[in-house]
């Protein structure tokens, strides 16, 4: 897991490919997977590891109509946004599109950061929603149940507000670490009267909970003044 959230850019038109990937990775916010089909769609999204948080998704595709890929995604149980491109904004297809399961819909010629903010506000929506999982290590993180689920010793781990938020920022944060103060000030906001001890003291009830070992963290370390979220652990 890298720092970077992936988004799959699905285009056959190469010019639009490029130009969404150089603007989404311009700032390290996301890392582009591309995709010039929906075979290549598919296989990008195969394997245990595959990890996508959004997809940007053509209407018009060599291989097949995307709002029936989007509508294959939402029976298949997965429920990242989806933002379909179309090079039409007939009131029907949108229609059709948002019927399939999508998101929003942003018709060609785009205004790249108005595409950008339409896909912050989506993810930013979804990771607040209940259909957000994520996994982190062995377990399933459930941000809006404020829950994490160890399938394999059939476990429930119940989190606070302040548990959950760490855990949410951290990961974000993917393998880079977080000083201190930073995610004090994430979390708490900017009150002079907390203190880093106190997120000390919630990091430490948190490693009680999900470390096999909370005497030798190895999934949510301490690193360079800061914690961060272990990726060998992750992998």
């Amino acid at each position: 897991m890298t720092g970077a959230r992936p988004i799959l850019v699905v285009d056959d038109d190469q010019v639009i490919r490029r130009a969404l990937t150089e603007q989404l990775q311009v700032d390290g916010e996301f890392l582009v997977l591309e995709a010039a089909t929906l075979a290549e769609a598919r296989e990008k999204m195969k394997g245990p590891d595959a990890r996508c948080d959004a997809i940007l998704l053509d209407v018009s595709l060599p291989d097949g109509d995307g709002r029936d890929f989007c509508a294959e995604l939402r029976k298949d149980g997965l429920r990242m946004p989806v933002i379909m491109l179309t090079g039409s904004d007939d009131e029907a297809d949108i229609v059709r599109g948002l019927d399939a399961g999508a998101n929003d819909y942003v018709a060609k010629p785009f205004r790249i950061a108005e595409l950008l903010a339409r896909l912050r506000a989506q993810l930013r929506l979804f990771e607040n929603s209940e259909d957000a999982v994520f996994s982190i290590g062995p377990y399933t993180f459930r941000p809006s149940a404020k829950l994490l689920l160890e399938p394999v010793k059939n476990r429930r781990i119940r989190l606070t507000e302040k548990e959950t938020a760490i855990l949410k920022f951290l990961y974000r944060a993917g393998t880079r670490p977080v000083p201190r103060q930073v995610l004090l000030n994430e979390v708490w906001g900017y009150n002079a009267a907390v203190t880093t001890h106190t997120l000390e003291t919630h990091i430490y009830r948190l490693r009680q909970k999900i470390e096999p070992d909370p005497a030798h963290a190895s999934l949510l370390v301490t690193e360079g003044g800061g914690y961060r979220l272990n990726p060998e652990v992750l992998a």
